[in-house]
């Protein structure tokens, strides 16, 4: 297993890496609206919030030397189900290839976020 990390992601906030390679496959931890720059969620509605998840979710795919094309699953999770087409609109234009999908309500999301996506990928063969 190789562990990955960029600073163009959010550090984790916990116990917990950006990424783990492990056997052809890339599983990405949960990525929320956080601004690396930042360290805190700037975005205040679900389709800020929605673009700032899908950009950190790039950058951590690009530090294992992949991209979006390469992901097989997703698992998206909502603060509140009625931004579902706001957010699908927000995930369509970033997750092309049309990954398979779960998206789920949930009760809360750390920081307040309102939404939170991860990914399993393909990495490339070496």
């Amino acid at each position: 297993m190789k562990v990955i990390h960029t600073d163009k992601a959010p550090a984790a906030v916990g116990p917990y890496s950006q990424a783990i390679a492990a056997n052809g496959m890339l599983y990405l931890s949960g990525q929320i609206a956080i601004l690396p720059s930042e360290g805190k969620i700037v975005a205040q509605d679900i389709e800020g919030q929605a673009e700032q998840c899908c950009r950190n979710v790039e950058a951590v795919l690009a530090e294992a030397g992949t991209d979006m094309g390469a992901v097989v699953k997703t698992t998206c999770f909502l603060a509140d189900i009625n931004d579902f087409q706001a957010f699908n609109a927000v995930y369509a234009r970033h997750f092309v290839s049309k990954p398979a999908r779960s998206c789920v309500a949930v009760a809360a999301l750390p920081g307040g976020a309102l939404c939170e996506i991860e990914v399993v990928a393909v990495l490339p063969q070496e």
